[in-house]
């Protein structure tokens, strides 16, 4: 037995080798992260709050153990009376405290970080061990009916080989209001859909999927078979979900859609009644590669790249800007394998007027916006967050922007001439320039006061000695077939282009903490994209040739949070030069506006609208969503209905000029000697791609009666037509 003395040894013995095991850096500040100290919204902003400052979310562990035990009061933390420390009365609310209670008396976290005070305040950040993995169960998970809960558990593994679970000290954090997760874990919906769950615990995320779908029958059926590979991943998860893919869609409605994605124009009515009357079964792949040879195709996808590039005539200069987007219509035109593409324009460098690849750099003049643009639309990763602080939801840190940024702090530029109109406006330019490395240069890490060290995304440092060339080096690593970022964004920009959404959503925020709706087959996508030696026809050809795509539109059974899985094709806005373009040759009226040429086309455009006093044609434009071309993503795009555009636009002077106009479509009808439902029936064949069903026909016909005005009345059905949904939405 032993004696009350030795018990209280041994009690002390106990404590103390507990309150030694108190990791700093892998038990207090996931703490303090856990109660939200150190959020931008608290103490982890730029300057703090009261006084008090801490990295934001764990970012630099040194700069927090110094501030937490650096305070000259000792009032802090108090080693004396670890009790009286302001950290446990604030977070407790023993004193006031403006962030409220974080946590209880008494609570885990409460005796942990007094055990730490009363322990000596030990500081293994840089003995700690590491952690490695972070994983969640269940990664991926359907719940149906009344299922609406679901318990995380959340390991750690460390380098030291030791695993963890810390579900009650990770951060759990939903990326929409359909769930809630309580402290622990335990996440609860609010109502049916898909949601992410993202679970931080130092400085490793881990995503989580979670779809609550209705109670329902499984109404799978082997109705629809999967005609490549893309529908075996999209049908095996609509299986999961207990749904049932739509049917194909009509002949008329696959034509349309073809070409508006294709050739951002609606196809004539002679070429719909042609591919309708055409018998051969396989007439779809056949129009697909009619289109991708025609070019209208070229002008189309040109477009897009120009949209991405900043083509802009503030920028570019009026012979800078045709030159450039010449380039991008030719390499589109030619099918130049992608990652060629790519290549093209980072190692690009001579005179923006006679080398057009050169005025990638003419628009983006500083190593930030180099990095930010290369990152973003060649390798779909956002920066921007990681210039100040480590990424809050990426593995980047802001020593890996900045170090990403000083790859191309030697592009410099020879100006010949700037003979800008506006000497206040810095960002005009009117003259040619050379565009050249330096062999000097650097570009400072704010964090270090240093040069930053010029190494690639993930990969290794670039020699910077005056022999080497590190765009260069850039543009091979981003180019080659092994890099693994860009055959998974430029997989997902196309599926996005063609699908209206992309396998990740934004398009160009591809992250582990963003994941995939269909993550297998965003890896077979590129995967393809690689094998065909990254030619974009191919991938186009694929995509469009599967039933996924080809499917009909929402039907009954579905509900809006399906779109996400591709189960229907929901309907979408035109885009503005898809619309105007098309209300153009259905009406078949030019298009009048300044800088567009007689016959041209506004997706022939090679600017943005310009920043001038806009005409009426140009007004148009961007109230349905063109963009100015001053940020480097498809999200500059509008692409949701307003008011505007059916106040201001459709019912504006604009279609009301190309409507009246003596000689369009509806002129020359009227010239024929055509009977009423005959012109009805061409109109409506021109303008939605079919003939008008009985009752549009007999409500046509008794519209038509009751005038006086036949052609005036005949422009009304006209107006209709065009103002249908069917019209102004890509089914």
């Amino acid at each position: 037995m032993y004696r009350l003395p030795q018990i209280v040894v041994l009690l002390s013995l106990a404590f103390t080798v507990t309150a030694a095991e108190v990791s700093f850096r892998n038990d207090v500040l996931p703490i303090l992260s856990k109660a939200g100290c150190n959020l931008g919204v608290c103490h982890g902003s730029a300057n703090g709050k009261n006084g008090f400052k801490l990295s934001l979310r764990e970012e630099d562990s040194q700069a927090d153990y110094l501030e937490l035990t650096g305070d000259i009061s000792g009032r802090r933390v108090n080693r004396a009376a670890p009790d009286q420390s302001l950290l446990l009365l604030k977070a407790t609310a023993q004193v006031p405290h403006e962030g409220r209670e974080r946590f209880a008396v008494d609570s885990r976290e409460h005796r942990v970080l007094r055990d730490w005070i009363a322990s000596g305040l030990k500081n293994d950040t840089g003995s700690a061990a590491k952690l490695t993995r972070l994983a969640v169960t269940p990664a991926d998970q359907i719940l149906i009916g009344k299922e609406k809960t679901v318990r995380l558990r959340v390991e750690a593994t460390f380098d030291d080989g030791s695993r963890r679970d810390v579900s009650s000290l990770a951060v759990y954090e939903p990326v929409n209001t359909l769930v809630n997760v309580s402290a622990d874990g335990v996440v609860k919906a609010n109502g049916d859909g898909e949601t992410v769950v993202l679970a931080r615990f130092i400085d490793r995320q881990t995503p989580v999927r979670l779809a609550f779908i209705p109670e329902r029958a499984r109404v799978w059926s082997q109705r629809e078979k999967p005609l490549n590979y893309i529908d075996r991943h999209v049908f095996d998860k609509l299986q999961r979900l207990r749904l049932q893919p739509a049917a194909k869609c009509s002949d008329t409605v696959f034509i349309r859609r073809a070409s508006l994605d294709l050739l951002g124009i609606v196809p004539t009515a002679g070429e719909v009644r042609a591919f309708i009357a055409d018998p051969a079964q396989d007439k779809r792949a056949k129009l697909v590669d009619q289109l991708l040879t025609r070019p209208e195709f070229a002008d189309y996808w040109g477009l897009k790249w120009a949209d991405l590039f900043k083509v802009e005539l503030r920028a570019l200069d009026e012979r800078g800007l045709r030159t450039f987007h010449t380039w991008l219509r030719e390499s589109v035109e030619q099918n130049r394998p992608l990652n060629e593409f790519a290549r093209d324009l980072l190692a690009a460098r001579g005179s923006t007027y006679t080398n057009a690849p050169a005025n990638f750099y003419r628009a983006h003049r500083t190593p930030v916006l180099r990095a930010e643009a290369a990152a973003q639309v060649f390798l779909g990763l956002r920066l921007h967050c990681a210039q100040c602080h480590n990424h809050p939801y990426d593995r980047w840190s802001q020593d890996d922007y900045h170090n990403w940024a000083a790859v191309f702090a030697r592009v410099n530029y020879k100006i010949i001439e700037n003979k800008r109109t506006d000497k206040n406006d810095q960002h005009e330019f009117v003259g040619e320039q050379i565009v050249l490395i330096s062999d000097k240069g650097d570009h400072q890490n704010p964090r270090i006061g240093a040069p930053a060290t010029p190494r690639l995304l993930g990969a290794g440092e670039i020699k910077t000695d005056p022999t080497s060339d590190a765009v260069k080096s850039a543009a091979d690593w981003v180019a080659n077939p092994t890099n693994p970022h860009f055959a998974r964004a430029q997989a997902n920009r196309i599926w996005f282009h063609l699908m209206g959404r992309g396998l990740v959503d934004p398009v160009d925020d591809l992250r582990p903490t963003n994941p995939p709706s269909h993550p297998e087959l965003l890896d077979e996508l590129a995967v393809d994209l690689v094998k065909s030696r990254f030619d974009l026809r191919h991938l186009i050809r694929r995509i469009m040739s599967s039933h996924t795509y080809q499917g009909a539109g929402e039907s009954a059974l579905s509900l809006p949070s399906d779109a996400v899985h591709y189960g229907y094709i929901p309907a979408r806005p035109l885009a503005a030069e898809q619309l105007f373009d098309s209300l153009s040759r259905v009406i078949d009226a030019p298009i009048k506006m300044t800088g567009l040429s007689a016959g041209q086309r506004v997706a022939q455009l090679a600017g943005a609208v310009s920043d001038r006093k806009k005409d009426d044609a140009e007004k148009f434009l961007v109230v349905f969503g063109k963009p100015p071309r001053i940020l480097n993503s498809e999200c500059e795009r509008l692409c949701e209905p307003t008011l505007g555009q059916t106040f201001q636009m459709m019912n504006g002077p604009v279609i009301a000029a190309m409507i009246s106009r003596p000689d369009n479509r509806l002129g020359q009808l009227l010239a024929t000697n055509k009977s009423d439902p005959e012109i009805v029936d061409e109109l409506s064949v021109a303008v939605l791609g079919h003939a008008p069903t009985r009752a549009s026909l007999e409500g046509f016909k008794q519209y038509l009666a009751k005038t006086k005005d036949r052609r005036a009345a005949l422009e009304d059905i006209l107006w209709a037509l065009v103002n249908a949904k069917e019209f102004v939405l890509r089914n």
